[in-house]
C-alpha cells in the first residue's frame, strides 16, 4: 500500500527510528516499525492481520491497528474517491491508499 502522514512531525516518528524511539519508547518504536512494514507489504487494507485491524471506536472511517501496551495507529483510506461497498462502509479490500492520522498511547 501506499503511505501517507497527516503530519510532517508523524512523518519524521515513523521514519526516523531514533525520534521514534526518543517520542515512543524502545518496545513502541520497534511495533510502529512492523506495523509500517505490515502496512507497505500488504496488497490492500483488508490484507492486514497483524496489530488487530479494527474500525476505530471514534469513526466508522478510521481503521486502528495495535502497537503495544495500549498504544496504537489510528489510519484513514487515502484516495480521492474512498471505494465504498453498496452500505455505504468503506470498502477496505480496495483501499491501497492508507493515511496515518496519528498515534495515541495511554498516558502520554
Amino acid at each position: 500500500m501506499e503511505l501517507a502522514f497527516s503530519t510532517k512531525a508523524l512523518r519524521a516518528v515513523c521514519e526516523t527510528d531514533e525520534r521514534a524511539v526518543r517520542e515512543l519508547g524502545v518496545e513502541c518504536a520497534n511495533a510502529l516499525k512492523r506495523r509500517l512494514a505490515d502496512l507497505r507489504a500488504a496488497a490492500n487494507a483488508a490484507d492486514l492481520v497483524a496489530g488487530n485491524p479494527r474500525q476505530a471506536p471514534r469513526s466508522k472511517e478510521e481503521l486502528m491497528l495495535d502497537l503495544v501496551d495500549g498504544s496504537f495507529v489510528i489510519l484513514a483510506a487515502n484516495h480521492t474517491t474512498v471505494p465504498r461497498l453498496r452500505s455505504g462502509a468503506i470498502d477496505w479490500s480496495n483501499v491501497s491508499r492508507i493515511k496515518l492520522l496519528r498515534i495515541e498511547r495511554p498516558n502520554a
